[in-house]
């Protein structure tokens, strides 16, 4: 509720937090969930003020209607049908105005708050709080600009060329800016629309199969995925056919990440946890504070009374999210990548269950990690990674001679001196300091006592508490600078 008060940057953090269990506790991915673009439509009047400025006079050469009622309203956006003065449907997606500043001035209290915590709460540091701003940051950097989306729905549009089952729809980039995005209007229904399903010649099963290959596809070929794939986003076509809209967000993996999530699923099939453990290390920093067999042992505990169970019943997509959050206790960094995709599987996942709850999402996706182990072993493939090897010791190679020559001539240098770092130096030798002050103090107190006691055995005039003055002195002396020396052992580290 405090999220949603304070505005849509907040709102699309949380939204963010909740796919991040292994940065903050499972109860607040719960509230977090909850967070949804609740947000009043802007006049038309606003909205065609900032398709004016973006447009001119030339807008109504290009548009010949724009309808006042959006069919969607978001925090960052809102859409509009319209249409162009050459007869096409289309659909306008206008940014707020505004909503730069109101992000950018959030944003900086956002740094803020994160370099305080990095100050005041060490407890936080692991987790990189100026690193999770950055990265939220660079992620509305690219979803606030148009062009960005529209070049994310051509490179779909590539990868998609052939397929017709699945339809991506036409940017029309003289009609688009960084604040104005024009495209086609897809003739279907939404998923999280009623009658999405009641269309001519479409039957659920055969749908959410062609989506999980579109899917699959995207993760295991195209290393290039939608990041929100949610029901509003997946539109139902006559026939069976499946269209895709709004590519703010997408997500990117390169072919060693494809591997691993493949060798992941496997691994799930098989309940070999130790190999998900080491896919999980792989991917991650190095970090010699993993323990992979107490980490394997976690994951067993996690996933192992789900096995064997299917869509109905389970959510892989959450199983992976909590895996991530074993992972973090684990002090394995999961990249960036590989959380947006287990996001994806839960969006996925409640698109299948409104198609088909018994549907198998491991089953089927296993089809295409064995097709991509096949593309591993394919001769092509293979000379293209032998041809970069030999690119790469190439390089080495060459360069080899001048790092000689160069790590020669500083060993030679008359000024030169190696130096050795020892981790531990440090409180080795904050121990040693510790040790030889307690043993001051211990020879001070020995004489203290000492010269009181031997003043003690001879005759004074000049008595407190009954013994003469100096041994009380000595005493007291003494007796303070052992509790000096006692307070200072126990906060020995």
């Amino acid at each position: 509720m405090s999220f949603e008060e304070l505005g849509p940057t907040f709102v699309k953090l949380g939204q963010l937090l909740a796919t991040r269990p292994d940065l903050v506790p499972e109860e607040y991915v719960v509230e977090f969930e909850k967070l949804h673009d609740r947000v009043h439509s802007l006049p038309f009047s606003v909205i065609e003020n900032v398709l004016k400025e973006e447009f001119g006079r030339e807008l109504y050469q290009k548009f010949s209607a724009i309808e006042a009622e959006p069919i969607g309203a978001a925090s960052i956006a809102q859409v509009h049908k319209a249409r162009l003065l050459t007869g096409e449907h289309v659909v306008v997606k206008v940014q707020r105005p505004g909503i730069l500043q109101t992000i950018n001035d959030d944003l900086n209290v956002l740094y803020f708050l994160a370099e305080l915590l990095v100050a005041y709460v060490p407890e936080t540091r692991p987790f990189n709080p100026l690193g999770i701003v950055d990265e939220y940051f660079k992620t509305l950097e690219l979803e606030t600009n148009f062009i960005v989306e529209a070049n994310n729905i051509r490179r779909f549009q590539e990868n998609f060329v052939g397929m017709e089952s699945v339809k991506i729809p036409h940017v029309y980039l003289n009609f688009t800016t960084e604040r104005v995005l024009t495209m086609e209007a897809l003739p279907g229904i939404p998923l999280s629309q009623e009658g999405s399903l009641q269309q001519a010649g479409v039957i659920p099963g055969e749908v959410i199969r062609e989506a999980l290959s579109v899917y699959l596809k995207m993760i295991f070929q195209d290393g290039l995925f939608h990041g929100d794939l949610h029901a509003g986003n997946f539109f139902i076509l006559p026939n069976n056919l499946i269209g895709l809209i709004d590519f703010g967000v997408v997500g990117r993996l390169n072919p060693k990440t494809q591997t691993a999530i493949a060798n992941m699923l496997l691994a799930l099939s098989k309940e070999d946890y130790e190999r998900l453990a080491f896919e999980y290390v792989d991917l991650a920093p190095f970090s010699e504070d993993v323990n992979v067999d107490l980490f394997a042992k976690e994951l067993r505990e996690l996933v192992a009374p789900f096995y064997g169970l299917t869509l109905k019943n389970v959510n892989l997509g959450k199983i992976l999210m909590k895996s991530s959050n074993v992972a973090a206790r684990h002090r394995v960094h999961v990249p960036t990548e590989l959380m947006l995709f287990f996001k994806s599987i839960i969006s996925f996942e409640g698109i299948g269950r409104k198609l088909d709850k018994d549907f198998d999402f491991l089953k089927y996706s296993l089809e295409f990690a064995g097709d991509l182990a096949k593309t591993q072993l394919d001769p092509n493939r293979m000379m293209s990674d032998m041809s970069q090897l030999l690119r790469e010791s190439r390089s080495f190679l060459n360069s080899l001679p001048r790092q000689l020559n160069f790590f020669f001539k500083k060993i030679n240098s008359p000024t030169h001196a190696i130096k050795i770092q020892i981790a531990e130096i440090t409180d080795l030798r904050r121990s040693i300091e510790v040790s030889f002050n307690l043993l001051f103090l211990g020879t001070i107190i020995s004489s203290l006592i000492l010269s009181g006691s031997f003043v003690l055995v001879h005759p004074s005039e000049n008595l407190i508490a009954g013994i003469p003055a100096i041994s009380f002195i000595c005493y007291t002396l003494a007796g303070s600078l052992g509790l000096i020396a006692f307070v200072n052992y126990i906060r020995k580290p």
